[in-house]
């Protein structure tokens, strides 16, 4: 007999914790963006690619930041997919706190509205980022230090964010377990996506968690080891 699902179980399944740093994943809008919560004990947190959609899925965010006191320092976009960003203005409205990202992805963003249409996303409206992120700088909140890793190839402004202390590295929709972001969109490029992975994302130690933007975590070494396109 099947077992049923208990869905609480589920979850709270999706939360963990690595050393001092409390991660929630939520599988947010109809292509399941894996939007993160991120916090430490001193109650400091940020929000990861916002994928909410709908009012649901905004009660869940919210709901579980109230739940856990959370106070967000920054809202985060690892590249200007619109799948990773329809949640921006939600959050910048309800936290009032910047939004960040990398500059070379505002001529994507911009067009966010469009392409929030043609992909049968709610009409919502998109704030400008407050703080751009650039390549080796480092993000801090609470007693985190996250160092930026610029990765284009998926496409123009995909940043990863590496914690080296906690040996985590989110990684947006540049790598995935077993496979890699796609290149067929606009400024996705092959080539460029592969040269970044392999030298700004491999060197790092094989037991690095890799936390994609969609899907299960997995680790540099499995990847190293196993993933057909590298």
């Amino acid at each position: 007999m099947k077992k049923k699902i208990n869905l609480k179980e589920y979850v709270e399944a999706m939360k963990f914790k690595i050393n001092d740093l409390n991660i929630k994943i939520f599988h947010f809008n109809l292509v399941q963006v894996n939007t993160l919560v991120c916090y430490d004990e001193t109650g400091n947190g940020v929000i990861i690619d916002p994928g909410m959609s709908s009012g649901m899925e905004q009660k869940m965010l919210f709901d579980f930041i109230t739940k856990e006191k959370i106070h967000i320092n920054y809202i985060i976009n690892t590249h200007p997919h619109i799948d990773h960003v329809v949640g921006n203005a939600f959050c910048v409205t309800t936290f009032k706190v910047p939004l960040v990202a990398h500059e070379a992805g505002l001529p994507i963003y911009q067009n966010a509205p469009e392409y929030g249409i043609a992909f049968g996303f709610p009409v919502y409206e998109y704030p400008m980022p407050d703080v751009f992120l650039n390549h080796n700088e480092n993000l801090i909140f609470g007693n985190q230090i996250w160092k930026i890793i610029y990765t284009p190839g998926h496409a123009d402004g995909s940043i990863c964010f590496y914690d080296e202390k906690n040996k985590l590295v989110i990684v947006g929709d540049v790598l995935f377990a077993g496979s890699i972001g796609r290149t067929d969109l606009p400024t996705g490029n092959f080539h460029l996506l592969i040269q970044n992975i392999k030298e700004k994302l491999l060197p790092l130690d094989d037991d690095v968690m890799v936390i994609p933007g969609h899907a299960e975590t997995t680790t540099i070494g499995n990847e190293k080891m196993n993933n057909p396109y590298l």
